[in-house]
């Protein structure tokens, strides 16, 4: 019985210890009032920011997309501000989808606020230039790298920049944004802790 107890007493500091270690030390609040914010440990209530902001802008987004789809079964065709839809919509949710996957408690995304701006402005940039350029290419119009104008905005900005900064950018920050040392000494503490706990001797039992 003494060793049952002991795993349930385990169980309950471990979980208890990773769930401060994916929030680099700040508990989350088990209230039913959680969406608020979360706890810090001094017991004030701190309200997360960048994970509000974030879900605000993904619905924002995907009704943007969800309009822009839609407009396409509108009676006479599909209007001129569908698209401006999606071209917003899909670099929107984006940011978000990214915001809210990179976000560390009451720190937010940190240094990733600039690579994740930067990747914004440039898809938002590139669908809107790919959709107000005016479709006159020809054989006689200007090639950007071997290509016309708008499918050179698409290719090289829209689908090869984001690729070239957000691996480097989360690579440099990974120590700061995702696991430090520290993070993966304690997990490893704790893994040698439940291991010692189920390698007990089973006369212990009696104990």
């Amino acid at each position: 019985m003494a060793s049952t107890r002991l795993n349930l007493h385990l169980r309950r500091v471990e979980n208890a210890d990773i769930e401060r270690i994916t929030t680099h030390g700040i508990a989350r609040s088990q209230s039913p009032d959680d969406e608020a914010g979360i706890m810090v440990p001094g017991g004030k209530q701190c309200p997360d920011v960048t994970r509000r902001a974030a879900r605000f802008t993904l619905v924002l987004a995907v009704c943007a997309i969800a309009g822009g789809y839609a407009a396409a079964f509108i009676p006479g065709g599909t209007p001129t501000w569908a698209p401006w839809l999606l071209a917003l919509g899909i670099p929107a949710s984006l940011g978000g989808i990214m915001a809210l996957g990179a976000a560390r408690g009451t720190t937010g995304i940190g240094k990733l606020k600039f690579p994740f701006a930067f990747v914004l402005v440039v898809l938002t940039a590139g669908f809107c230039l790919a959709l107000g350029l005016p479709a006159n290419e020809g054989p006689a119009s200007n090639l950007w790298l071997g290509l016309p104008a708008r499918a050179a905005i698409v290719i090289y900005g829209i689908g090869l920049l984001p690729i070239v900064v957000l691996p480097v950018a989360y690579a440099l920050t990974f120590d700061t944004q995702t696991l430090s040392q520290s993070d993966i000494d304690r997990v490893r503490a704790l893994a040698a802790e439940r291991v010692a706990a189920n390698t007990q001797p089973a006369g212990s039992d009696n104990l």
